[in-house]
C-alpha cells in the first residue's frame, strides 16, 4: 500500500482521504486548520503551504501526493498564494512524490460551444484561470509521472448553486446554446481514487485527464428541466452573452476504464431535488 499525502482537505479531499484509508493506504491530510477529532485512521498535519517554515517538519517519504486546494478568494493574489507559492514549496519539499493535481476546465478559453479535450488549446483569458494553467505546466514539467485532472463544474450536496438559480426565474441564453459541463462530487472522488489505483497497478497514464460527465447540456435545457421538477416558473430568454462556452469530452478518462456514478445532470440532480422534498 502507498504512503499518501493529500494537500487540501475540504469536502473532496477529506472524503478521498477516508476512501483511501479504508483501502489500506497510509494517508496524511495537510490542512491549515485540521479537524479537532479526525475519524478513521487518517493523520492530519496543520500547515500553510505558502510558508516553508510550516512545511519544515513534514515527512518527505510520501510516494503519492494530491494537490486539491481552494484559494481564499477570487483575486489574483489569492490564486498566486496557492497555485504558485504553495505549489512551488511543495514540489521542492517532495520532489520524488508522484503528484496528482486537481485543476479546472476553466483553463479552456473556447467560446463557440466547441468540444474540448486534453489536447485542445488551453489559453484562458482571465487571470485566475491563467494561474491554474501555469501551475499545471510547472507540475507536469517537474516530473513526467505527475498528473493533472481538470474537473468541470462540481455539484452535489452543499454545491446546489444551479438549483437555487433555477428557483429565481433566471435569464438564460437560448440561442445559440450556452453549454454547461459538470461532474458530481462523488465522481470527483471516484476519478481520483481510480487514477491512483491505475497508477499503483503499473498502468501507463497520460499527464492530463478531463473529468466531466457524459452530458454537456445547454443551460436553457438544464434550467427548464429543473424548474419543472422544482415546480417554479421557467427561465426567461436572455440576449447572447459572450464568454467561455465549450463542451468537455471525457473520452480519454472513459477509455482508461472509469465509469461515472452520475453520467448526466439528471442522475445527480434528481437526488438533490428529492432530498429537498420537491
Amino acid at each position: 500500500m502507498a504512503k499518501i499525502l493529500i494537500v487540501g482537505c475540504g469536502a473532496i479531499g477529506s472524503e478521498l482521504a477516508a476512501v483511501l484509508s479504508a483501502q489500506g493506504h497510509d494517508v496524511t491530510g495537510l490542512k491549515r486548520k485540521p479537524p479537532l477529532s479526525a475519524s478513521g485512521s487518517v493523520h492530519y498535519v496543520a500547515a500553510d503551504i505558502s510558508s516553508p517554515a510550516d512545511l519544515a517538519d513534514l515527512a518527505t517519504d510520501f510516494t503519492q501526493a494530491f494537490f486539491i486546494v481552494s484559494p481564499d478568494g477570487r483575486t489574483e493574489q489569492s490564486y498566486r498564494v496557492v497555485y504558485e507559492t504553495g505549489l512551488d514549496n511543495l514540489l521542492v519539499k517532495l520532489p520524488k512524490a508522484q503528484w496528482l493535481m486537481v485543476s479546472s476546465s476553466s483553463v479552456y478559453g473556447q467560446s463557440l460551444g466547441e468540444w474540448v479535450d486534453e489536447d485542445s488549446t488551453a489559453e484562458p483569458a482571465n487571470i485566475t484561470s491563467r494561474m491554474i494553467r501555469q501551475a499545471e505546466q510547472r507540475l507536469m514539467a517537474s516530473n513526467p509521472a505527475n498528473i493533472v485532472v481538470r474537473f468541470s463544474g462540481i455539484y452535489g450536496p452543499g454545491r446546489e448553486y444551479l438549483l437555487r438559480q433555477a428557483m429565481q426565474t433566471p435569464a438564460i441564453q437560448q440561442t445559440p446554446p450556452y453549454f454547461t459541463n459538470r461532474i458530481h462530487q462523488q465522481d470527483c472522488i471516484g476519478v481520483l481514487a481510480f487514477l491512483l489505483d491505475r497508477s499503483l497497478a503499473g498502468k501507463a497514464l497520460a499527464q492530463c485527464y478531463l473529468a466531466s460527465d457524459d452530458d454537456p447540456a445547454p443551460m436553457w435545457e438544464v434550467m427548464n428541466w429543473m424548474a419543472e421538477r422544482l415546480h417554479c416558473p421557467p427561465p426567461i430568454v436572455k440576449a447572447v452573452d459572450a464568454g467561455m462556452n465549450k463542451r468537455c469530452s471525457n473520452t480519454r478518462l472513459k477509455a482508461l476504464g472509469y465509469r461515472f456514478k452520475y453520467p448526466g445532470y439528471k442522475d445527480g440532480y434528481l437526488e438533490l431535488i428529492a432530498a429537498r422534498g420537491n
